[in-house]
């Protein structure tokens, strides 16, 4: 996943840290919605940054589930055996 530099993240982690509390799924979906769009409002209307915006959420998906998903599969195996 490329990162940014501490320096450039300063910009963003003030309004990240303001977040409300997110309840539930329908509301992160809204916020991640919301924020590709204001990412799209400046770049022109093509294929490439159509594309460049769905993989940089997929990208965040895949490492998400790299980071926390597949570790917890891994503790459920450990804790109650595998089904192979």
């Amino acid at each position: 996943m490329p990162y940014i530099l501490n320096e450039d993240r300063e910009q963003f982690d003030d309004v990240i840290e303001n977040l409300p509390i997110i309840h539930n799924k329908g509301e992160l979906e809204y916020i991640i919605f919301s924020i590709m769009k204001i990412y799209m409002s400046n770049k022109d209307y093509r294929y490439s940054d159509l594309h460049a915006t769905v993989y940089a959420v997929q990208h965040c998906a895949d490492e998400f589930r790299r980071r926390f998903l597949d570790k917890r599969e891994d503790e459920a195996i450990k804790n109650n055996g595998d089904i192979g």
